[in-house]
């Protein structure tokens, strides 16, 4: 469970901003010991237990008393049960509550499609004013909570399955999409733990003479256009991939840049219109559905033909 340890590690990074900021608290889920903010602020950290849309409704309280509240709750739980305070409490009423979510994704695999946030980008990004983001590695994810703190509204930091990846050290700015991979055959944008099997994939079509692009969307609100249609125009097909359902996501993201701007064609990976109902590990779920690096990197030949 890779997103759940990297999302208590922002603990840290939380303690670390709380020293230099008075009003930064924390409103968790039942999520135990969040040490070592915890230990350091006890007076600044507040377990309401496993009660999602009360737990967004602090959030926003708190926020709109003037403090900067950090939540940590699940993924699938809080983007879904509390979907209206998100709207109403946080969006509407532009109270500045960051959500740290890991368990996104299928990172959950082995307790089933119940404990699956396949529906989260879709829900969070119809929100205005909420922004949406997606690290790729551990250092991206710190960085990105950081970010979160200095913008103005409520943002939800979705923390998956993500693994560091070797020689990524390009600072985080909200709305950027970096390219991790140059190419001129055809581009593969990911986001969150896709972009380590997108890089993977890369390689494996590198071997055969294959020029791929590979973007890290990182941020999927507010969305960088400039590098969308960019990529659509030099390499003529983009090939998105993400642990989510493909309408709502990153998919429909950008096929609706690429419908305004009639350039490119689009190959959408993720899951299609059912349920996960296979019980698995985290790397037999992405084989399962067409997730992982060969499934991507036979997308990408599919298209070339």
């Amino acid at each position: 469970m890779l997103g759940f340890i990297w999302a208590f590690s922002q603990a840290v990074t939380l303690v670390e901003m709380a020293e230099t900021n008075p009003d930064l608290v924390v409103v968790s889920q039942d999520m135990g010991n969040l040490s070592p903010f915890t230990e350091t602020f006890p007076d600044r950290i507040f377990d309401v237990g496993i009660t999602e849309a009360n737990l967004i409704g602090v959030a926003a309280g708190l926020a709109h008393a003037g403090k900067l509240p950090f939540v940590f709750a699940m993924a699938p739980f809080v983007s879904m049960r509390s979907f209206e305070q998100l709207r109403n409490d946080c969006s509407y009423n532009r109270n500045n509550v960051n959500i740290i979510a890991p368990c996104s994704g299928l990172e959950s695999g082995v307790f089933g499609a119940t404990h699956h946030a396949v529906e989260d980008l879709g829900l969070l990004r119809m929100i205005p004013a909420m922004t949406v983001l997606c690290p790729a590695d551990p250092n991206e994810g710190t960085q990105a909570v950081k970010a979160a703190a200095e913008t103005e509204g409520p943002s939800y930091i979705r923390f998956g399955y993500i693994e560091p990846i070797e020689g990524y050290t390009e600072a985080f700015k909200i709305g950027q999409a970096p390219i991790l991979r140059e190419g001129k055959d055809v581009t593969i944008m990911a986001t969150g733990a896709s972009v380590s099997q997108a890089l993977k994939a890369h390689d494996l079509l590198n071997g055969e003479g294959i020029s791929a692009r590979v973007v890290n969307m990182h941020t999927l609100k507010p969305l960088n256009r400039d590098v969308i249609e960019n990529s659509a125009r030099e390499t003529g097909c983009i090939v998105t991939v993400e642990e989510h359902f493909v309408t709502g996501g990153l998919g429909s993201a950008v096929a609706e840049v690429l419908a305004e701007t009639g350039a490119g064609r689009l190959i959408r990976l993720g899951l299609k219109d059912e349920f996960v109902m296979d019980v698995a590990s985290y790397p037999d779920i992405l084989t399962l559905v067409g997730l992982d690096a060969d499934s991507i990197a036979d997308a990408v030949r599919l298209s070339l033909k």
